[in-house]
């Protein structure tokens, strides 16, 4: 199975001074998920090359055993250095895709133009689309093939406003996860905050949080089995 992974390229946290990106965990997570599982990883993101990492991911409190693994991890680390450019991306090539968590995506993953009509051919073509965290944030915009918003109607989670309070975001960033998903048409549900909580619906695979990202890889994983 070939699963795409697409990271933020986005480093500025609005005109707040502060730096975001990527969440490490909510990548390397999933990432080993898959190799490990037998699938090809492609990564991608806006501007290809090398995404931002959220230097608050990397803190001595966010490490896991998956984010030490990428630590150590030459390949790992030069395939990250070299993403590729999300518009040259066809779906045809993909079997599944997974968009980690950071507020990078916030920024320039709800809007982009080659990621929204990426998700609308992959949904056509019956293949799971999955995203944890903020990665939520591709989704919200996106659409099935008859113009129908992606989420409508699917059990869906993501970064709760009560969650966004807790890490002192609520007025940095440029919308509410939350609130987004159910104006999309989302039935969005949640757990206490920073629980691991993850969600399949149909085709559409969500996690609540960091604590969230590998069983949305599992989800993922479990899907695609299914698939044949």
């Amino acid at each position: 199975m070939n699963i795409l992974m697409i990271l933020t390229s986005h480093e500025d946290f609005g005109n707040s001074g502060r730096k975001t990106g990527f969440w490490m965990e909510e990548f390397a997570a999933p990432y080993y998920r898959f190799l490990d599982a037998g699938s090809k990883v492609t990564l991608a993101s806006p501007q290809g090359d090398q995404p931002p990492v959220d230097a608050a991911s990397m803190g001595e409190d966010f490490q896991t055993a998956d984010t030490r693994r990428f630590a150590g991890d030459v390949k790992a680390q030069a395939q990250l250095a070299s993403t590729l450019k999300l518009a040259d991306i066809s779906a045809d090539d993909y079997d599944a895709v997974f968009y980690p968590g950071g507020h990078g995506p916030l920024f320039d993953l709800t809007d982009n133009a080659a990621s929204l009509a990426l998700l609308t051919a992959l949904h056509s073509a019956g293949k799971p689309v999955g995203a944890v965290c903020h990665g939520l944030a591709a989704l919200i915009k996106a659409k099935t093939a008859d113009g129908t918003p992606l989420v409508k109607g699917h059990e869906v989670t993501g970064f709760t406003d009560s969650e966004e309070a807790a890490v002192g975001a609520t007025d940095l960033v440029p919308y509410s996860v939350e609130q987004e998903l159910a104006k999309a048409g989302g039935k969005f549900r949640k757990a206490d905050d920073w629980a691991n909580f993850a969600i399949r619906d149909g085709l559409i695979i969500t996690g609540q949080n960091p604590a969230s990202s590998a069983s949305v890889a599992d989800h993922l994983l479990a899907a695609l089995k299914e698939r044949g």
